[in-house]
């Protein structure tokens, strides 16, 4: 049965990528604080999410390595489980790439001899999705850190290599990880965010600080047009002597000499 889409029975997916200092986690705080009223953080950066307690009230997780998929997806189920508003996931990154991550992972079994660099991701892309998977069907707000890295590419002149140039930043995660989330911060040095991704709209163009207000405006987003009785959308009854006066004028108009249909193609100028 089809019912009216509504954006209230959505929640937030924000990813905040920055590299070392740039104030992710504080800033991943100050957006859930907007979102709602219980925090639950799942810490991998060495108890790093402590030093804010005295700013924000939060509860912690603390995860140590190795960083596997099914420790996240426990500590998601368990704050789910305690009915906590928001998940403060800090950092994802450590599942890629941490001490026993996905890629670790991948090494070992390529060193097992159970896979070479191809076949080994057919062991490690299940467990990948399973977390993905956790995250987009959270009954919470999530809000996930990402450790980024300066990204190069190599100009060319006549064939050869000239120099190599900066091209931004790119988040540690597996390739288009990103791209689960609704909105994607990219927050610098400076701690000024800027979205790379960015369903609502909101954000589009701008630089921001981080803030409890940041968060407040995507749950307004999200509650927009919220209604407790919006109805079940039906088919409309059919007047079979409509629809055949209907058909009929049809016919008529697209075979007229006057006017001609035009086919329709799957290609435009």
């Amino acid at each position: 049965m089809f019912r009216k889409a509504q954006k209230s029975l959505s929640k937030a997916r924000i990813c905040i990528a920055g590299p070392a200092g740039s104030g992710k986690t504080y800033s991943a705080l100050l957006i859930a604080s907007g979102l709602g009223t219980g925090i639950a953080m799942i810490d991998t950066e060495h108890g790093s999410g402590d030093l804010y307690s005295d700013k924000l009230s939060y509860d912690i997780l603390r995860l140590s390595p190795p960083f596997e998929c099914k420790k996240y997806i426990e500590g998601i189920k368990e704050a789910e489980n305690a009915g906590y508003d928001v998940i403060i996931i800090d950092s994802l990154s450590h599942c890629w790439s941490g001490e026993g991550g996905l890629l670790d992972l991948k090494d070992k079994i390529v060193q097992s001899g159970k896979g070479n660099d191809w076949t080994s991701w057919r062991y490690v892309t299940p467990l990948h999705n399973q977390l993905v998977e956790a995250i987009l069907q959270s009954k919470c707000h999530i809000i996930a850190t990402a450790r980024s890295k300066m990204k190069y590419a190599p100009e060319e002149e006549n064939g050869k290599i000239k120099r190599v140039r900066k091209v931004g930043l790119d988040p540690v995660l597996r390739e288009g990880m990103e791209y689960e989330f609704g909105t994607v911060f990219d927050i610098s040095s400076e701690h000024i965010a800027t979205s790379s991704k960015d369903r609502t709209g909101l954000f589009d163009g701008q630089f921001i600080t981080p803030s409890r207000e940041t968060g407040q405006k995507i749950l307004s987003w999200l509650k927009e047009g919220a209604s407790d009785n919006d109805p079940v959308r039906s088919k409309p009854e059919s007047n079979p002597q409509n629809d055949m006066k209907e058909f009929g004028k049809f016919i008529e108009e697209s075979f007229s000499e006057t006017k001609k249909v035009r086919p329709v193609s799957a290609f435009s100028k």
